[in-house]
């Protein structure tokens, strides 16, 4: 863990990531939360473990986590970059940001590690994909890998431009995990289900599904297989998934979208 770190922002995703932190043996005394106005959860959190939480006047940190929504980052700059030291690693998981964009708002920013994690952070359950600008020292490397590794998996890119497919992909990804959930349960329910049912049955098999892929060696393609026999149900079903306009037809243009978006914040 990094040896003082700042927070600007802790909102949804910030907040998980800090929670994960936590969890993970960050020092809570080592750490500053900035936020004009925290959510109720977060006060409590601060209070509870001793963060310092708004300080009048603080101080450059080895690491400042930029937290906030990436259409805030213009309004915020000055405040923040008076918070960046000579030695300061700028960790940021605002999505469309280049490191350019970063540099240009926050002149004093040097090191630059661009990330995007998702919410399971919380849990120490996300994935994170991350880029380290040629700034970045292999210590500075290693206090980021520590935070990453603290709320999940971690991949580190060679070309920051496939950040904008990360946040497509995963950062974006368990949202369409979630609607699979409720569309799984809605169709339950029309198969004529019980609502409440079906929405057990749906979450349990989505969540043992992944727990399931999570402990096997196997690809997802061969579990898939496994569970298929020829002519039977499972079979059935996937003819309707698999055909040229049905799942994944439609992943690949729902991720494509996010890609888009990724990139139109960065104006």
């Amino acid at each position: 863990m990094p040896a003082s770190l700042m927070l600007a922002g802790a909102g949804r995703m910030g907040g998980a990531m800090l929670a994960g932190w936590l969890e993970a043996g960050l020092d809570p005394r080592r750490t500053t939360l900035i936020d004009p106005v925290p959510a109720r959860e977060i006060v409590d959190l601060c209070a509870r473990d001793g963060i310092a939480l708004n300080p009048p006047d603080p101080g450059p940190c080895s690491v400042l986590v930029l937290g906030i929504k990436p259409q805030g980052l213009a309004s915020a700059a000055t405040g923040l970059d008076r918070l960046i030291g000579r030695d300061t690693l700028l960790v940021s998981i605002l999505a469309g940001k280049t490191v350019a964009d970063l540099r240009d708002r926050l002149p004093r920013a040097r090191a630059v590690v661009r990330a995007m994690p998702n919410l399971p952070a919380s849990i120490g359950r996300g994935a994170t994909g991350a880029y380290a600008s040629a700034e970045v020292t292999p210590d500075q490397r290693g206090a980021a890998e520590a935070l990453f590794s603290a709320n999940g998996a971690v991949a580190w890119l060679g070309d920051e431009a496939q950040i904008d497919a990360v946040t497509a992909v995963s950062g974006s990804g368990p949202a369409y995990v979630f609607l699979l959930v409720e569309a799984l349960a809605e169709a339950g329910i029309a198969a004529g289900l019980d609502p409440a049912v079906a929405r057990t049955l749906a979450r349990a098999t989505v969540t043992g599904a992944g727990a399931l892929l999570e402990a096997s060696p196997s690809e997802a393609e061969e579990l898939r297989r496994d569970v298929t026999s020829p002519g039977g149900t499972t079979a059935a079903a996937l003819d309707v998934l698999m055909r040229p306009d049905g799942l994944a037809a439609l992943m690949r243009e729902a991720v494509a979208a996010a890609k888009r978006r990724a990139g139109e914040l960065s104006g």
